[in-house]
Parts: C-alpha cells; structure tokens; sequence
C-alpha cells in the first residue's frame, strides 16, 4: 500500500491504522526524516515494512520518478492513497503564481499522473483501495480559496468517475471529503480563519475513510462528520449565488 503526504496529517494518521491491520507500506513526502521516524515506530510496533522514498510531488515528472523507484526497489502495490496536497487562503488576484502553479502540480497533476501509472497494478491486485483526499471545499465555489476549492472539485469529479469506470473490478475506489482538521493544513493556507465548520481529528477522518472502505458496496465519495455532510447535501442544493454569497462571508 502507497500513502503519498505520509509524513503528517491525514497521510501519517491512514499509514498508523493501515499498519495496526497488517499492512506492509510504502510511505512518500517530501520530509525524509519525519517519514523515517514514522517507518521505524510502523515496523517496531507492528513488525510490517515500511519503504521510504523521498519525493517533491510539485516537481515536473514526480509521479514517474516515484513509480521508477518502486521498480527498482521490487515494491508491489495493491492499493494508493492519495494524501497529499495543500491549500493557499486570499484573494486570487494576489497570490503568488508560483505557489499556485505548485498547488495544482500537487493536488491536481501529481494525484492524476500516479493514479493513472499505477491503476493497471491495482486492477490487477483486485483487492485493494484507491483513496483520493478532495475537501468539503469541493462542494461549491470558495472565494478566498479560489484555486484550493477547484482543485479538489478535480479530484472529487475524477474519482467518482473512475469508481464507476472500475465498478466490478474488485478495487474500491474512494474520495474522502473532510472539513477543517486538525493538521498542518492552515499553517500553510494561511489560518485557521479561513477554516469553515467543526473541526476534526485526523482519527476521526479516517475512522470514516475505513468504515466507508469497509462497506462492500460502500459509495465513491464521502463526506466527513454529519455536519459537513448536511452543509455539503445544502450547497449542492441551495441557488448557486447564495452559496458564493456564504462561502464569501464564511472564508472572510
């Protein structure tokens, strides 16, 4: 198993559960050290294997460079989580275009380039997961997070898509939508102000993420914790103007 942003948040929490149920893991961030620590607690404490490789996912051709290494390493895949990614909080008129094109190198292109390298594997393994963190935030428009917001309508819109391209396979195909978490997440972005509804524990997140995986004929995307659910059903099915005009006064 492939958990990419292993080395905090959402991608360490997944890889400590994946590993207390017996699963060998191959662990990617761009921080070599915090993913050595997490390898060598994962291996002491449940006696699996845990592979580091070191990748900046932002980088032109990462995705391939990683795939390259699991080669040359021997590492088989059964199933890929894609947790890694980033959000950026103002007005898009003045961020930065570097950090914006960084964004959607990690949310969007790397997240579509590896799954689509590794899916014939994970096919071909017929019992695995491939898991793909989109946001509450993909629900509706976010001015504020303008950039942020679309990137992971992306990421929702292609999951369901490929969960209904490889329905019957025997692979389970899973986007989780979380709200604010209690990761590093708003360090980046900019403040927990721009955070919109309760906030979680990365335990709680995947707490959902398993009972959903769990479910043989479970959906292709969730949401999670039963307020995010109702607000996210609620701008689905509010006027699309009141739900710029909430999402405008709530980010700030």
């Amino acid at each position: 198993m492939l958990v990419t942003g292993a080395s905090s948040g959402l991608g360490a929490e997944l890889a400590r559960r994946l590993a207390a149920r017996g699963a060998n893991l191959v662990l990617v961030a761009r921080r070599r050290e915090r993913l050595d620590e997490l390898a060598t607690e994962l291996a002491r404490v449940h006696a699996i294997r845990a592979e580091v490789i070191t990748a900046d996912l932002s980088a032109p051709g990462a995705s391939g460079r990683l795939v390259a290494d699991l080669d040359a390493s021997g590492s088989t895949v059964d199933s890929l989580a894609n947790c890694a990614g980033f959000g950026l909080g103002d007005a898009f008129v003045d961020q930065d275009l570097e950090s914006i094109s960084s964004l959607i190198s990690v949310n969007v292109t790397a997240l579509t380039e590896l799954t689509r390298l590794l899916l014939p594997r994970l096919l071909a393994a017929q019992r695995g997961f491939l898991l793909n963190v989109a946001s509450t935030a993909a629900y509706q428009p976010t001015p504020g997070m303008a950039v942020y917001g679309a990137s992971k309508a992306y990421v929702l819109s292609l999951t369901e898509a490929l969960a209904a391209e490889t329905q019957g396979s025997g692979l389970r195909v899973l986007a989780i939508s979380p709200g604010p978490t209690r990761t590093e997440f708003f360090d980046v972005a900019g403040g927990e102000g721009l955070a919109v509804g309760r906030f979680q524990t990365p335990s709680q997140v995947i707490d959902r993420v398993l009972e959903v995986l769990e479910r043989r004929n479970g959906p292709a995307s969730t949401v999670s914790g039963w307020a995010n659910r109702v607000a996210a059903r609620a701008a689905g099915l509010a006027p699309r103007r009141l739900t710029l005009a909430v999402a405008r006064r709530a980010i700030g």
